[in-house]
C-alpha cells in the first residue's frame, strides 16, 4: 500500500491546523493584551501561511482550503476522488486549531460564536477575498511558481486589512471559527452565506485565469 495519499492528507491537516491555531491565537493575544493590533494579527496570518507552504507544500500542494482543492480538481490538478479526503483533512485541521487555541487560553474547547457577520457587504467581502486569493494562486503557480509562498502570504496579510469580513476566504476555517466565541468567530447562522460567497469567488477566479493564463502557456504549471 502506498503511503503517498496519507502523507498528503497529514500535511493538509498540519498546515490547516497551523493556520487556524496561529490566527485564532493572535486574535486572542490581542484581545487579552492589546499587544498586536489589527496589523499584528494580519501579519501573523501571512507569516504562518508562508511558513506552512514552504514546510509542506512539496508534499500536498499546500491547499489548506476546500475552495483551493475544488478549484485545483476542476482544472485537472488532482483526482476528484481525492477531493473529499482533502476537504475532510482540512476541516479536521481547522477544528483542531480552534480547539488548541482555546485550550491555550483556558477557554471551553468549543463554544458557538455570537459574532454576527451577515448582510450583502460581508458576503461581497468574502467573494472578493477568495477571488483575490485564487487569482494570486493561479497567476503565480502557472508562471512564477517560486513566488507562490510570498505572494499568497502578502495577499492574505493585505486582505485582512482591506476586507469588511477580515478575509476568511476559506470554508474549512469558516466552519471551525463558528465554534469560537471570540473576535475570530462567526455565528453558525452566517456560515452558509460566507461559504457560498467563497466558492463563488474561487470559481470566478479559476475560470478567469483559465482564460488569462491557459495551461498550455509556455512555463505554465499543469
Amino acid at each position: 500500500m502506498s503511503f503517498e495519499l496519507p502523507r498528503r492528507l497529514a500535511a493538509e491537516i498540519v498546515g490547516t491546523f497551523a493556520l487556524v491555531f496561529a490566527g485564532c491565537g493572535a486574535v486572542m493575544v490581542d484581545a487579552k493584551t492589546g499587544a498586536l493590533g489589527h496589523v499584528g494579527v494580519a501579519i501573523t496570518f501571512g507569516l504562518v501561511i508562508m511558513a506552512m507552504i514552504y514546510a509542506v507544500g512539496h508534499i500536498s500542494g499546500a491547499h489548506f482550503n476546500p475552495a483551493v482543492t475544488l478549484a485545483d480538481a476542476s482544472q485537472g490538478g488532482m483526482a476528484w476522488g481525492e477531493v473529499p479526503l482533502y476537504i475532510a483533512a482540512q476541516v479536521l485541521g481547522a477544528f483542531a486549531g480552534v480547539a488548541a487555541a482555546h485550550v491555550m487560553f483556558e477557554l471551553p474547547l468549543f463554544f458557538p460564536s455570537q459574532h454576527a457577520r451577515s448582510g450583502p457587504a460581508q458576503m461581497f467581502s468574502e467573494f472578493v477575498a477568495t477571488f483575490g486569493l485564487l487569482a494570486v494562486i493561479w497567476g503565480c503557480a502557472r508562471l512564477r511558481s517560486a513566488a507562490v509562498p510570498f505572494a499568497v502570504a502578502a495577499y492574505i496579510t493585505a486582505a485582512y486589512w482591506f476586507t469588511a469580513s477580515t478575509s476568511f476566504a476559506n470554508p474549512a476555517v469558516t466552519f471551525a471559527r463558528a465554534l469560537s466565541n471570540t473576535f475570530a468567530g462567526i455565528r453558525p447562522a452566517d456560515v452558509p452565506g460566507f461559504i457560498g460567497a467563497q466558492c463563488a469567488g474561487a470559481m470566478v477566479a479559476t475560470f478567469l485565469f483559465r482564460w488569462l493564463v491557459p495551461a498550455s502557456h509556455p512555463g505554465a504549471v499543469t
